[in-house]
Parts: structure tokens; sequence; C-alpha cells
């Protein structure tokens, strides 16, 4: 439980922590970048984050089906 608590004071600003997801989702990350996020960013950003590149993720390709089947 006092690691939960550790992890949730981290400094890392949520939009490191976007870019750090951002990468994630390319799947083009260094191991030392890696390293560093885990030290850093708040697992909630992480968490809020991954869910926000998702829901963008999902409507990108909503609205490129949409305008393929449109035409």
């Amino acid at each position: 439980m006092d690691e939960l608590k550790q992890a949730s004071k981290r400094k890392a600003s949520f939009l490191a922590t976007a870019k750090a997801v951002f990468w994630s989702f390319l799947g083009i990350r260094k191991k030392s970048d890696y390293e560093q996020d885990a030290a850093q960013l708040n697992p909630l950003h992480v968490i809020i984050a991954g869910v926000i590149g998702a829901l963008i993720f999902i409507a990108t390709l909503i609205f490129i089906v949409k305008s393929v089947v449109a035409k």
C-alpha cells in the first residue's frame, strides 16, 4: 500500500505522460526512456492518457471507415 502512495506522488506532468503513452502506442521506445518513465510517471496519469489515446484511435478509425464507405 505504501508503494501505491509513493507512485501516485510522482512528479511527471500529464503532458510528459501523454507523450510517453503516444510513443508506446507506436511501439517506439528506448529502454532507457522506458526506465526513466517508470520511475517518474504517475500511474493514474498513464491510465487516463491510455484511455484518451484509445478513444482518439477508435474515433479516427470510425472517421476513416465512414469516409471510405460514403464515397
